[in-house]
């Protein structure tokens, strides 16, 4: 049995997760409520924009808590192919959750289908980023513990979105975020948990890349993105700042009327 150091780098790696976790699902759960609040094409690009928010945040959370994971007595890569289809399918099934929550008709269906298409989607990048590690044994899993974390993310995950689109306010949007953030960061530690490693030493040499050769580098880009995609939501209008744009244009233009 392989002895597994989950917090090899420090706390540096869990607390760096939890804080790209975070900004993720704020961005995402903000870019949805501004779904809600636009119609036709308007209303599709805000919910792509938070599908890709939601989906890279975790999935740069799983890989960020990643580069603190080590195993004694055997080197760790990672399957390039797989892992962007971890990212993908990260992506894929929260738009599904996502997409419900913001086209659907009653509140309290949208919530709970999207809360069980996001936790699926956190779920799902996981263990298929788990699927891309190659070592020197086998991996293998405590049914119960993948069970209790797959439950963790999607109770989380409706709770954050009924934060979000039941009751508004600043408060529970932030409040959102950081539930949403720490379900996906309790999902990843729970499964990590559930791991349990068989060793079969071997000097044969590991196919794949370090996490420092492609995970790093994709993870700072999309953290990138995040960050600089919050600043754009943050500084950008909302339906009532529109509003309020489109009345005050009006009345300068009655006004430079009369004055001519």
């Amino acid at each position: 049995m392989g002895h597994m150091d989950h917090f090899s780098a420090g706390w540096v790696t869990p607390v760096l997760s939890y804080l790209m976790a975070c900004v993720g699902s704020a961005l995402g759960l903000r870019c949805t409520v501004r779904a809600l609040d636009s119609e036709g094409a308007s209303r599709r690009n805000w919910l792509v924009l938070a599908s890709v928010a939601i989906g890279s945040g975790i999935w740069t959370m799983h890989f960020v808590a990643m580069l603190g994971f080590a195993v004694d007595g055997t080197p760790i890569r990672y399957d390039v192919p797989l892992t962007v289809l971890s990212l993908l399918m990260s992506i894929g099934v929260v738009a599904a959750g996502v997409f419900t929550a913001g086209y659907g008709r009653s509140r309290v269906t949208s919530v709970v289908l999207g809360g069980l298409g996001t936790g699926l989607g956190v779920a799902a990048m996981h263990y298929t980023g788990m699927a891309a590690l190659h070592l020197h044994g086998t991996v293998g899993y405590d049914p119960t513990l993948v069970i209790a974390s797959v439950a963790i993310a999607v109770v989380a995950a409706t709770a954050a979105l009924t934060l979000t689109l039941v009751v508004r306010g600043p408060v529970l949007a932030v409040l959102a975020a950081l539930v949403m953030g720490l379900a996906v960061s309790s999902m990843h530690y729970t499964a990590m948990f559930a791991v349990h490693i068989s060793l079969a030493p071997s000097s044969a040499p590991l196919a794949g890349v370090t996490a420092t050769q492609f995970i790093f580098p994709l993870a700072v880009v999309l953290g990138s993105f995040l960050f600089l995609a919050s600043a754009y939501v943050a500084l950008s209008p909302t339906g009532a700042g529109r509003n309020d744009s489109a009345v005050a244009a009006a009345l300068l233009r009655e006004v430079e009327m009369t004055t001519a």
